[in-house]
């Protein structure tokens, strides 16, 4: 539901709000408003231009700057990120604008790990490849050692970060590395190759740590009391962790493939039940996929699947004609069946 300035005239002029009371109650919830991540303009210019700043600093890491040696490096990026952290106090504090703020706030948490592979240079541990390539590139790609004490100084900062700021946007960079974490330890705890993306071990581990970061993301989802969504990121992370990790795996038979499809219809049914779009995003693909590969090989050539498919896609249709009508009511009914904690976090995400 949402209110506008035409709504708050109609009841100021029904006699159910004063003018001075339909003033500060609209200057409220557009201070709100302009607080809240939005797809509006400003906000998408907020997050195209941060990540933009942050894939430079990280993904798109140039070899021009390993001739600076490690100590130049590690002086470089400190000025940087003394700049971000500057621009974060001032949006923050002088121009109150927490969603840029939180941005730059992340950009200087994601300077960490480059720091940390300049003084890691300068003292010796990163020798000359003999490719000539840059070594800090294979950060986002392979498994090394180091990495992980790039990481754990990652995860110190980040979480200084959101202790000193409280800004969401602050824990992505902190879900990123968690998800690094497990993926740079399970070769080096239990062995395999480093170098493969795309193990079986790997697939296994990122869908363990996806559901586990999903389970964290609930968790604060239920601590949190305040306006602002700290679980957001987790729930982005964990569940694109989780279910990259499932869609990548073969399955050896048909049941396999089938579960896979009614885990993803879980998915959509949990994206409802706590109004979290991102589980119904991934499920809803998952289910098309499953479709898609139930057409190209059981259904080949079967004349009737489509025909069923159709009619299974129209009873969608009609169960949400069904459900907007009687929501308040379905939605009172299921809600009767949830713990008091879960019900009120489902409420309060729903009203949001």
């Amino acid at each position: 539901m949402q209110i506008t300035r035409a709504a708050l005239a109609e009841a100021t002029a029904k006699g159910l709000l004063r003018e001075e009371q339909s003033a500060a109650l609209w200057s409220f919830l557009a201070e709100r408003e302009r607080d809240t991540p939005r797809f509006k303009p400003a906000h998408i210019l907020y997050y195209v231009g941060g990540l933009v700043a942050i894939g430079a600093m990280t993904l798109f890491m140039t070899l021009g700057w390993e001739r600076f040696g490690g100590t130049g490096l590690l002086v470089i990026v400190v000025v940087y990120g003394a700049i971000a952290m500057a621009l974060t106090e001032h949006l923050l504090r002088a121009r109150r604008l927490p969603i840029p703020a939180g941005i730059t706030g992340a950009l200087a948490v994601a300077l960490v790990p480059l720091a940390i592979y300049g003084a890691q240079h300068a003292l010796g541990f990163w020798p000359p490849d003999a490719l000539g390539r840059s070594a800090y590139r294979d950060f986002h790609a392979r498994i090394d050692w180091r990495w992980v004490i790039m990481e754990a100084g990652t995860l110190a900062a980040g979480t200084i970060a959101l202790w000193r700021y409280r800004l969401p946007f602050l824990v992505m960079p902190v879900a990123v590395t968690l998800w690094y974490v497990s993926m740079d330890l399970t070769p080096l705890l239990l062995g395999g190759d480093s170098k493969d993306l795309f193990s079986d071990l790997r697939k296994l581990v990122s869908t363990w740590f996806g559901l586990a970061l999903t389970l964290l993301a609930f968790w604060v989802d239920m601590r949190s009391r305040e306006d602002r969504d700290f679980a957001f990121w987790l729930y982005v992370f964990g569940v694109l962790t989780f279910w990259g990790g499932l869609t990548s795996m073969d399955s050896a038979n048909e049941l396999g493939r089938f579960l896979y499809g009614c885990i993803n219809l879980v998915m959509i049914a949990l994206g409802a039940a706590l109004s979290r779009r991102v589980f119904a995003v991934f499920g809803g693909i998952g289910v098309a996929l499953y479709l898609g590969h139930l057409s190209s090989t059981l259904f080949k050539d079967s004349l009737l699947f489509p025909v069923a498919l159709t009619a299974i896609g129209l009873a969608v249709v009609a169960a949400g004609v069904l459900w907007q009508r009687h929501e308040v009511a379905i939605g009172q009914w299921l809600r009767a069946f949830l713990p008091a904690a879960v019900r009120e976090l489902v409420e309060r995400r729903a009203a949001g």
